[in-house]
């Protein structure tokens, strides 16, 4: 029997030694010690992005800009000596949101969002997002179970989109992103936001940060702090309505790539409520006009 497996009974008749109970009481110690030291390497940086995230809200870009520079100078050095390679993955992880945040600042468009200004901030992730997922070796779900499922998946994507679109519509007023609602405009909508916005924030936030986080602190740790960090990285909005918005959002999508590993899955849905968001919404009203 483990230190850890006596039971209160065992204890209040006697039947652990004192040595037995020193035992358990250091094992005990030395967990949440462990823990806390594991919350200290992941806090810090977390802590340390929503502060400048919460200068972005308060509208000081410049100060934010030159804090996210210090922030991956220091992340870059941490991944270079640390050797713990799970505080590695998550510093990378980590690291992407910076690099991220730092594309949309070296990007004038940024100040004046357009739908060919996603093209322009998301794509040059591209290429470090794959490293890291080479790196990291993500497990997902075997692309013939995808296929199979996918009868389940793409109604359930647009659902979804619909529900959770009418939702921030409502939230932060969202203006519309294409001229008019012609299968043309709607097509390259669609391919901006589901294989461009929703592949390159599902990858970073699902399949690196919240599997890295999961490997470290357990499945719900993982899954609430990438949550609070894809809710704290939309205060661009401008709205704590919005940050908390999506960090409820950013639950649901991770619990569903926990639940799943499927990453098509997480990418339609997030790229449903945009479609929807940024293009039938604004033209048709919510509810499609009927209120």
């Amino acid at each position: 029997m483990a230190p850890s497996d006596f039971t209160s009974s065992e204890l209040e008749t006697g039947k652990v030694s004192l040595p037995e109970l020193g035992k358990m009481l250091k094992v005990q110690t030395e967990e949440k010690t462990g823990f806390l030291k594991k919350m200290i390497y992941v806090g810090t940086p977390v802590a340390t992005i929503t502060l400048i995230e919460l200068l972005i809200f308060g509208g000081r870009l410049k100060e934010a800009s030159i804090a996210y520079t210090l922030l991956l100078l220091s992340l870059s050095y941490s991944i270079a000596v640390m050797k713990k390679p799970e505080i590695r993955k998550i510093y990378q992880a980590l690291l992407l949101l910076t690099i991220f945040r730092l594309v949309n600042f070296s990007m004038p468009i940024f100040f004046e969002k357009s739908l060919y200004s996603f093209i322009f901030v998301y794509v040059p992730m591209a290429i470090p997002i794959t490293l890291a997922t080479v790196h990291q070796k993500v497990r997902y779900e075997r692309k013939r179970d995808t296929l199979k499922r996918m009868w389940i998946y793409l109604p359930l994507s647009v659902l979804a989109g619909l529900v959770f679109g009418q939702v921030e519509y409502i939230l932060i007023g969202a203006r519309e992103l294409i001229s008019d609602l012609s299968s043309t405009n709607l097509l390259i909508l669609i391919i901006v936001m589901v294989f461009i916005v929703g592949l390159i924030e599902e990858l970073i936030f699902r399949s690196i940060l919240q599997t890295s986080l999961e490997k470290f602190l357990g499945s719900a740790w993982g899954i609430f702090l990438s949550s609070l960090l894809f809710g704290i990285m939309h205060s661009t909005y401008g709205t704590p309505y919005e940050i908390v918005y999506t960090f409820f959002l950013g639950g649901f999508l991770g619990y569903l790539f926990y639940r799943t590993r499927s990453i098509p899955l997480v990418i339609m849905i997030h790229g449903s409520i945009n479609v929807f968001l940024f293009g039938i919404i604004p033209h048709t009203g919510p509810i499609f006009g009927l209120i």
